[in-house]
């Protein structure tokens, strides 16, 4: 993901100063999942990543350059892990499911949201002006199962009447969707119902040999 503005860029500070950023982002971006933005302070942060006040002002100068940032490493990592295995180039139906049941199995996210749509959830009730990157960071995810889905029509297993943006927008609503109702709930089967469904749909528009996999399940 591209950087975002907000705080001292990486490549401007020395190895130990990365570090120490890198640190700070990192609990930050925990205390921000777990607390949300508006009960994440600076005392908290300080305490958390062992850093002093002047450093912390010195790398996150305002709690956007803050929250800028931390959005910046959690789509980075939301998108490194999407691009990796299993999932790689989900250009298969099996690639769908595997991310499905990934998350149908990860107990964080019944309990505290996905990690981009809880901040997402957090700062559409600030002030803060970091909306562009946050729309940013979810539109490179949708762009992963869309382009995952166009190579599926090139290799013929799914029809060309298919509509990659429209099941790529699917797809990721349904994961945030069941995940905020899983999360309220403490019941992972609005997550799990949620994307199965969404799954069944991509299904649908299945070419052979995946068109019988449906029947087999």
């Amino acid at each position: 993901m591209k950087p975002t503005a907000g705080g001292r860029e990486p490549h401007k500070l020395t190895d130990k100063g990365q570090a120490t950023r890198a640190r700070i982002m990192e609990h930050a971006a925990e205390l921000i999942y777990t607390k949300g933005v508006h009960a994440t302070n600076n005392e908290q942060l300080r305490r958390a990543s062992g850093v002093s006040g002047s450093q912390l002002n010195h790398y996150f100068p305002t709690k956007e350059s803050l929250v800028l940032a931390v959005i910046a490493w959690q789509a980075e990592r939301v998108l490194t892990f999407h691009g990796g295995e299993p999932f790689a180039c989900f250009d298969n139906l099996d690639a769908f499911r595997a991310w499905t049941d990934f998350y149908v199995g990860y107990e964080r996210a019944r309990q505290e949201g996905c990690v981009l749509g809880s901040l997402a959830s957090e700062i559409i009730k600030t002030d803060l002006d970091v909306h562009d990157e946050l729309a940013s960071a979810f539109d490179q995810w949708k762009d992963i199962f869309r382009d995952g889905i166009e190579r599926m029509q090139q290799l013929g297993r799914i029809s060309a009447e298919a509509d990659p943006t429209q099941l790529a927008n699917l797809l990721l609503a349904a994961l945030q969707g069941g995940t905020l109702l899983a999360q309220a709930g403490r019941d992972i089967a609005p997550l799990k119902d949620a994307l199965q469904t969404a799954i069944d749909y991509v299904q649908t528009f299945a070419t052979s040999p995946d068109a019988d996999v449906l029947q087999a399940r």
